[in-house]
C-alpha cells in the first residue's frame, strides 16, 4: 500500500542572482506579488492540497521568511486598537495555516543538496518538493494531481510543461513515454541541454513528489560546476531503480525569479482579484489606448 504524502520541502536558500539588485538584501522568495510574498503562494498551495507539515530550507539572509510566518504581536495589537479586525484575522491566519519548520542549508551547493538537507525531517516516507520561487495560481491543481498519480503508482512524479524549443536550455528536460493523457513515464532526464540535443520540449517545472530513495540517489551524485549537486542528476540515477512519472500541465505557473514572468504574475493575479481586479483592468485598458496614440 502506498504511503500518503504528508510533508512538503520548500528549498529557499538560493542567492536569487536573477533578481538582483532587489534580492541583494531580501530573499527572492519574499518579493511581493501584488500584496503577498511569493513563498506564501507556495505554502497556500501545499495547504490546499492537504499538506500542513512544511519544511523550508533556508540560508543566510533568509530570516525574513521565518518572521513572515510567525506571529507579530506588536502588529496584532496595533490592528486590534484600530478595529481592523478583518486584517488582523488575515495576519493571524498566516501563522496558523501550517506547521512550518526550518533547516539551514549552510552552503549553496545546489538544489540536490538542498533537498538532501531535508532527509532527517522527511524520514523514510514519500514527500513533495515545491520550489520557493515557482508559484501557481489559485485555480491550479497540479500538486493535487501529482499526489493522485503517486497514490496510484507509488512512484516519484515530476511536473512537466511544454516550452518553446529555444527555452529548453534553461530547464531540465525529459525523454517521455506516453502512459495516458497528461501522464508520461520518464525514460531519461537531462539538465539544461542544448536545443539540438534536447530529447523533447517537455521541461521540468518546480513541483516534485519523491519516494525516499531519492536521498540515496543524491548521495551518489558527484558535485558539478561550482560544487553544486544537481537534483536532475539524482533523478536520472533513480530511473535506474524505479519508474518516475511526469504529470504534464499547461497553465497557471509563474517563475518569480524571471523578471518578465514576475510582471506577468503580478498583472494576471491582480486581475483575478475581486477587490482590485475591475479597477486595474480599467487602468490597463486606458493604458493600452494611450500607448496607441503615442
Amino acid at each position: 500500500m502506498t504511503r500518503p504524502v504528508r510533508k512538503v520541502v520548500i528549498p529557499a536558500a538560493g542567492l536569487g542572482t536573477r533578481f538582483l539588485p532587489a534580492s541583494k538584501s531580501q530573499p527572492k522568495e519574499m518579493l511581493p506579488v501584488v500584496d503577498k510574498p511569493a513563498i506564501q503562494y507556495v505554502v497556500e498551495e501545499a495547504v490546499r492540497a492537504g499538506i500542513r507539515d512544511i519544511l523550508i530550507i533556508t540560508g543566510r539572509g533568509k530570516r525574513s521568511i521565518e518572521d513572515h510566518f510567525d506571529r507579530s504581536f506588536e502588529l496584532e495589537v496595533e490592528l486590534a486598537a484600530k478595529n481592523k479586525h478583518e486584517l488582523l484575522a488575515e495576519m493571524r491566519a498566516i501563522a496558523d495555516m501550517a506547521d512550518i519548520h526550518y533547516v539551514r542549508q549552510g552552503q549553496a551547493k545546489g538544489l540536490g543538496h538542498a533537498v538532501w538537507v531535508a532527509r532527517q525531517h522527511v524520514g523514510h516516507e514519500p514527500f513533495a518538493v515545491m520550489l520557493g520561487d515557482d508559484i501557481m495560481d489559485d485555480k491550479s491543481n497540479v500538486l493535487e494531481q501529482m499526489l493522485s498519480v503517486h497514490a496510484h503508482y507509488g512512484r516519484s512524479v515530476v511536473a512537466l510543461k511544454e516550452v518553446p524549443r529555444r527555452e529548453i536550455p534553461f530547464y531540465g528536460c525529459v525523454r517521455p513515454e506516453a502512459v495516458e493523457e497528461g501522464l508520461v513515464r520518464l525514460l531519461d532526464i537531462v539538465e539544461k541541454p542544448k536545443v539540438e540535443d534536447a530529447p523533447s520540449n517537455l521541461a521540468v517545472m518546480g513541483r516534485y513528489v519523491f519516494t525516499p530513495e531519492i536521498f540515496d540517489a543524491i548521495e551518489q551524485v558527484a558535485p558539478g560546476a561550482g560544487g553544486e549537486v544537481q537534483l536532475t542528476d539524482a533523478m536520472r540515477l533513480l530511473l535506474d531503480d524505479q519508474t518516475v512519472y511526469g504529470y504534464v500541465f499547461e497553465e497557471g505557473r509563474y517563475d518569480i525569479g524571471n523578471k518578465l514572468d514576475y510582471l506577468r504574475a503580478t498583472v494576471e493575479l491582480a486581475l483575478d482579484r475581486d477587490d482590485i481586479g475591475p479597477a486595474f483592468r480599467t487602468f490597463l485598458a486606458e493604458l493600452v489606448e494611450r500607448e496607441k496614440l503615442v
